[in-house]
């Protein structure tokens, strides 16, 4: 059983940074695609930014330049790194990996982690 495990979030102040991470436990499997999405209160959920196996990176056009994805198909782990903060970054950020299984495509997701920027 494949689970997904968040951390990095937290508290921190306008123009700070954090570095999430999300880890997919268990073995014999391969990430094919990792995501990081977010959802502020009363609003949908986004994504944020996305890579591929690859390392095809895509971002939304309110984080260009500030967040940056980056992954580790060996560790089958994804990070945010998340500079200039903002306070509308203030959200519940949750990663997806779509993990190829014995020959089959799977759409896991994290449990979320608060990130809250605010003085």
């Amino acid at each position: 059983q494949v689970e997904l495990v968040e951390s990095g979030g937290g508290l921190v102040q306008p123009g700070g940074s954090l570095r999430l991470s999300c880890v997919a436990s268990g073995g014999g499997f391969k990430v094919a695609y990792m995501a990081w999405h977010r959802q502020a209160p009363g609003k949908q959920r986004d994504k944020v930014a996305s890579i591929s196996r690859a390392g095809s990176t895509t971002y939304a056009d309110s984080v260009k330049g500030r967040f940056t994805i980056t992954g580790d198909n060996d560790k089958n782990a994804v990070y945010l790194q998340m500079n200039f903060l903002k306070p509308e970054d203030t959200a519940i950020y949750t990663c997806e990996q779509y993990i190829l299984e014995g020959g089959r495509l799977t759409t896991y997701w994290g449990q979320g982690t608060q990130v809250t920027v605010s003085s």
